[in-house]
């Protein structure tokens, strides 16, 4: 056990306890070489972790380490020590964002410009291939000027890496974990450390964690199922909550448009939780939708197998041979193709959507193909395999009996890696697909979205979000 005035690597003298947590305690010490102050982090283990806690702080200071940043904590050096290694990295004069929330919630304002320093940082280390994993109140440290600083990257994922838990740790703070984390996809992409910064900023304006339970079982729960509860505080900065605390990590913002919109809530503005349409990392180079033997019907095979369909059904062959002895008729298989989405109903009319708002997406006729609205129901990462994919829909199958499922690779306005669940309709514009979820009680974000499929990566900011009354987002295409 540590105490006061004990000396480290012969160097730094332990001068009090700043904090513990998960990973181990935090001492200011005085570097006696350097004649400075530094944080030295203690490892906290037993008999049976000491390996992986070992291992696990040193991939947290290789993980600094490869980080410059002004709103990532500095690491100095790392010392090997016995029974523990310790970091020494920057000490953060100030308080952490959980010792300042005890004292009340931040304004609108004030979040959005912490939520964009934090934002800063993430983007850096998931540049360098870091995520996080563990972002929450008490790792946000504040400076005395109010500037945010991201520490605790022990339980960080770099890529190349396996995650090291001891047997029946839960690696991560609950209430902040993403969906698919806790689900265990190892779909380990910036969209779920993107969450948890929706559920700090939740925390920050609103004064309550939205998904804290009393046991740690019915928190996990309550990440997976239960609604949010509605934001009443937060002002301009509600548009950014809904848009980043929807379950599907398919549908969130990825940092640029989030950036985006905490900036326009740092002037006092209220963003559109779409406004800056990006091109999507769904398909670099577009391809045409797959025809509709293509998708929807659960079969064995592996994600590849899908995107590499080298065999074909009779169907398939004879529309070929169609194809080649009647132009007329291959119109009709490219206008059926781009509609149904694998359904043996007649394609439905490509009818022009209402009068669009300014701010909808413009497109010059004849450049692609156009597409169509569905009603999105779910999405599970395509790293999750078919079986769960096939007990999803078998799942959503039991209230919505038409329901199928497409490859988001297939489309450039939908994210890549992901398969998706949908009612394919056919619905003539967002609205429409909101009032069909409304009548099989699906009424939130978090289960149904209208999108809008097409090869046009633009058009990936088309999503109508609940309520029907009041739907936000782009619900109308402009043709």
């Amino acid at each position: 056990m540590n105490a006061a005035g004990d000396v480290v690597d012969g160097r730094f003298e332990l001068v009090e306890r700043l904090g513990s947590g998960g990973m181990g305690t935090v001492w200011r010490a005085r570097d006696t070489v350097l004649h400075r102050e530094v944080a030295l982090k203690a490892v906290r283990s037993d008999a049976d972790t000491v390996g992986v806690v070992r291992e696990r702080v040193m991939r947290e200071a290789r993980a600094l380490a490869r980080l410059s940043h002004p709103h990532v904590v500095t690491v100095h050096q790392i010392v090997d020590a016995e029974p523990h290694p310790w970091i020494v990295m920057e000490l953060v004069p100030g308080v952490s964002l959980q010792q300042r929330l005890d004292d009340g919630p931040l304004t609108p304002v004030a979040a959005a410009r912490l939520g964009r320093q934090v934002l800063a940082a993430l983007m850096a280390a998931h540049a360098a291939g870091i995520q996080h994993r563990d972002v929450k109140p008490a790792n946000i440290l504040l400076r005395p000027d109010g500037s945010a600083v991201l520490t605790d990257f022990g339980i960080a994922a770099l890529q190349g890496t396996t995650g090291l838990t001891a047997t029946g740790e839960l690696v991560g703070s609950p209430e902040y974990m993403a969906p698919e984390r806790i689900r265990g996809h190892g779909d380990d992409s910036p969209a779920a450390d993107l969450w948890s910064l929706g559920v700090v900023l939740y925390l920050c304006v609103e004064g309550v964690s939205p998904l804290r339970r009393p046991t740690t079982l019915a928190t996990l729960a309550a990440v997976l199922d239960d609604p949010l509860p509605p934001p009443s505080r937060s002002g301009p900065l509600t548009q950014v909550l809904q848009a980043l605390l929807v379950r599907d990590p398919a549908a969130r913002p990825d940092a640029a448009r989030l950036d985006a919109m905490l900036a326009r809530v740092e002037t006092g503005a209220t963003p559109h939780w779409a406004a800056q349409p990006t091109t999507t990392a769904a398909a670099p180079h577009p391809v045409p939708p797959p025809t509709p033997t293509q998708l929807d019907t659960p079969r064995p095979t592996t994600p590849q197998q899908v995107r590499g369909r080298k065999r074909r059904t009779p169907l398939v062959v004879a529309a070929t041979a169609v194809l080649a002895i009647a132009t007329a008729t291959a119109l009709v298989l490219t206008l059926r193709a781009g509609d149904t989405g694998g359904d043996n109903n007649r394609a439905a009319p490509l009818t022009k959507p209402p009068a669009p708002t300014s701010a909808t997406p413009t497109r010059t006729p004849g450049r692609t193909p156009p597409g169509r609205w569905i009603a999105q129901l779910h999405s599970e990462p395509v790293s999750a395999g078919t079986a769960n994919r096939d007990r999803r829909l078998a799942t959503i199958r039991r209230t919505i009996p038409g329901a199928k499922f497409l490859l988001s690779d297939n489309y450039a306005s939908l994210r890549g890696g992901y398969w998706v669940f949908y009612a394919p309709g056919p619905f003539r514009n967002g609205r429409a697909a909101l009032t069909f979820c409304a009548k099989h009680d699906r009424t939130t974000a978090n289960s149904c979205l209208g999108r809008y499929l097409s090869t046009d990566p633009t058009e990936s900011i088309l999503q109508c979000r609940p309520p029907v009354s009041a739907p936000t987002g782009y619900c109308t295409r402009k043709d």
